[in-house]
C-alpha cells in the first residue's frame, strides 16, 4: 500500500506526522521519501501511477517502432 502525505509548508511537521505514519502502517516496515514539489520532475510525477508509467512506456514504445503515429498534413505548413 502507498500513502502520501502533503504538507504544504515545513513548519508544520511535528511528531504527530510520526503517529499518522505508524496509524496507517502499524508494525511494518515503510519507507520515507521527501522531496521539495518545487523541484519535481513532471515526467516523474506522471511515471509514479503504475497506468500512467504504462501508457507512456507504450507510446515510447510505438514512436519507436513506427506504429501509431499521426502526421499532420505538412501542405499547411508550407
Amino acid at each position: 500500500m502507498q500513502t502520501t502525505f502533503e504538507i504544504p509548508n515545513t513548519a508544520e511537521l511535528d511528531a504527530g506526522l510520526i503517529d499518522k505514519i505508524k496509524a496507517v502502517f502499524p508494525n511494518q516496515s515503510v519507507r520515507v521519501s521527501v522531496s521539495d514539489e518545487a523541484e519535481e520532475d513532471t515526467t516523474e510525477y506522471l511515471l509514479r501511477s503504475p497506468a500512467n508509467r504504462e501508457r507512456l512506456l507504450r507510446a515510447i514504445d510505438d514512436i519507436k517502432n513506427g506504429r501509431n503515429l499521426v502526421v499532420p498534413d505538412q501542405t499547411l505548413f508550407q
